[in-house]
């Protein structure tokens, strides 16, 4: 089984909705990989962020790591 990591950048802000972007690595082999790497990816992106862009959309990100279906 694969999977494909599924992330979002939302924010607390009324009227402000979720945006999905791409990760730099969206594809693994296996559940763990995709999930260590989707909580330590969020980790990075919010030590990134200014604490003003944090502050002012109140942002956080969500992540799911999605089984991928075979074709």
């Amino acid at each position: 089984m694969k999977f494909v990591l599924v992330m979002l950048l939302c924010s607390n802000v009324s009227a402000n909705s979720c945006k999905p972007f791409k990760p730099e690595f969206i594809h693994f082999e296996e559940y763990h990989q995709c999930a260590r790497y989707g909580y330590n990816y969020s980790s990075e992106l919010m030590k990134n962020f200014s604490k003003e862009f944090i502050d002012e959309y109140k942002a956080y990100l969500i992540f799911s790591c999605k089984e991928q279906t075979q074709t």
